[in-house]
């Protein structure tokens, strides 16, 4: 059936998101390191929190999400006053769209950026601008560069997915000193935890009015079940974004196991030593194996083999030993593979599996 209702503008031209895959056919558990879970999961004390926070679902939740941006100020020694917590910090980002681009506008990004950086510009009307990258690294003067009078947002992850490279505060406050008053620089940083002294930009933000950053509770963790992630601005621009964002967009399991999730700083620590640890040992692995991949400042790595045909043999492979990967030619690296951080069992079992896979190649 035909329908006459007009769909706003670029809405057709959005490609369905893919997330990463979660079963392999004849696997009955695989080893899912395909979508950077924490592998340790969510804190036991998050979990508590949520159970008993199940308890109460027939009442609503605050509007204001006041203690948890009074944990999160806390531990990030940050304004709580400018802090919005969201769905995700998709939702954040999205609302960033919402509010400052429309038709006419430009929202600019790097070429192997997030794939919803696109969605976001074509749902909000505006017209997304792609930025090259060098040697898959942001590149500050393509950015600068491709600035225009029309440039409305330009969305940053850093460190950048799926590649784990990132910019260092030298260079994030040169990007910043080239963008003009009336354009946001949106830092995303959904893996900022797992870069060793980077605050996520948060002082840009404090310096600058036209600086935003976003973090995710997906990622370190382990909630991305629950979709919970926040944004640091201006007092200015989280007023507006506070404007068109649902009342009860956070339901109160999300925002007990949240706020349990950020003050468990034990458990968190825990992670990032192992993340780290294990890090170290699957790129040392990988490049032992003749495997290419960057040093990563995330919770996973990007391998490159010779070509795409050897990285889908190799994602068959991974596959038949019961481990699942993220092919990533979406993001302009067909060769590539990106595989999460896992335990150290799960690094080892990787690892062995990539040694029997060269070998048999």
């Amino acid at each position: 059936m035909t329908t006459a209702i007009r769909v706003q503008p670029g809405i057709m031209d959005i490609a369905l998101y893919q997330g990463g895959a979660s079963q392999i056919d004849g696997q009955a558990d695989p080893l899912k390191l395909s979508s950077n879970e924490n592998p340790f999961g969510a804190s036991p004390k998050a979990a508590e929190a949520v159970a008993d926070a199940a308890l109460k679902l027939h009442r609503y939740p605050s509007t204001d999400h006041a203690r948890l941006r009074q944990s999160i100020a806390e531990v990030h020694g940050l304004a709580p006053e400018r802090i919005i917590c969201g769905v995700g910090s998709d939702e954040i980002l999205t609302l960033l769209a919402m509010a400052f681009a429309g038709p006419g506008d430009e929202v600019l990004y790097t070429e192997h950026g997030f794939s919803l950086y696109r969605i976001f510009a074509l749902s909000a009307g505006a017209t997304p601008v792609v930025a090259p990258e060098t040697d898959r690294r942001v590149d500050v003067d393509a950015l600068i560069a491709k600035i225009t009078q029309a440039t409305r947002l330009i969305y940053i992850a850093n460190p950048a997915n799926p590649t784990g490279t990132a910019l260092d505060m030298a260079e994030l406050t040169r990007l910043a000193d080239a963008v003009p008053e009336n354009c946001l620089l949106v830092l995303d940083g959904a893996y900022a935890e797992f870069f060793d002294g980077y605050d996520g930009g948060a002082s840009l933000v404090t310096a600058r009015a036209n600086v935003v950053m976003t973090r995710t509770f997906s990622k370190l963790y382990g909630l991305g079940g629950l979709r919970v992630g926040w944004g640091y601005a201006s007092r200015e621009i989280i007023d507006v974004l506070n404007r068109i964002r649902g009342p009860f967009n956070m339901s109160s399991v999300a925002l007990s196991g949240a706020e349990a999730a950020v003050n468990d700083r034990r458990f968190v620590e825990t992670c990032l030593q192992e993340n780290a640890e294990q890090r170290a040992r699957l790129i040392g692995g990988l490049r032992q194996l003749g495997i290419a991949c960057d040093d990563s400042q995330a919770n996973f790595v990007m391998a490159r083999f010779e070509d795409e045909t050897e990285a889908l043999a190799a994602d068959a492979h991974l596959k038949s030993a019961g481990i699942l990967v993220r092919l990533v030619k979406g993001y302009g690296f067909p060769e590539a593979l990106r595989i999460t951080v896992g335990r150290a069992e799960d690094v080892t079992r990787v690892l062995d599996a990539l040694a029997n896979f060269k070998g048999a190649a």
